[in-house]
């Protein structure tokens, strides 16, 4: 793990947005956001578009609005994959819903002939643990149950503002 030096484990919080659902089905990240947190604060952040060559999904791109335009001209997949490995380096890795992320990762590394070895962790099994009456655990819902502020303020599905919204529901959560 990155360590400053005094022995602190520093976490890599990551969110994807992707041309759909299932890696085995093709489909590909098309954008990574990341923050590392260390000792309770965000000091590093890491966001890019991928420039890949497969069509987003209409219903994919309903969500998170990132159109096939703007991956033209983007880094190529080898390119950020490689600098998204360098960032993370063999940091503990948090998601809101972890499967997700860390399943789609995996395949673009492993299109790479890299391996993905990173511990993880789950902010949304956190929350289905911490808060079992909670009406569901989207990600949204549970920033408004810790927070008591409307998220309507912060561009939701876009990769690096999930990934600060994760930041802060890990953190509040590790502090509970």
């Amino acid at each position: 793990m990155t360590n400053s030096g005094q022995g602190r484990t520093r976490f890599v919080v990551i969110d994807l947005e992707t041309t759909g659902l299932v890696p085995a089905q093709g489909h590909r990240v098309i954008e990574i956001g990341a923050v590392a947190v260390q000792d309770g604060s965000v000091f590093e952040e890491f966001h890019s578009l991928v420039g890949v060559k497969k069509r987003i999904a209409p219903s994919a791109q309903q969500i998170h609005g990132i159109t096939n335009e703007m991956l033209e001209g983007k880094p190529k997949p080898e390119n950020v994959f490689l600098q998204f490995k360098a960032f993370m380096a063999d940091d503990i890795l948090v998601a809101h819903n972890a499967q997700f992320d860390i399943g789609f990762l995996r395949h673009e590394f492993g299109r790479l002939g890299l391996a993905l070895l990173n511990r993880y962790l789950c902010t949304l099994e956190m929350s289905r643990r911490r808060f079992p009456r909670l009406r569901d655990h989207k990600l949204q819902t549970v920033y408004r149950h810790l927070f008591r502020e409307p998220v309507d303020t912060i561009q939701r599905h876009r990769a690096l503002d999930d990934a600060r919204m994760v930041a802060r529901v890990w953190m509040k959560l590790m502090k509970k």
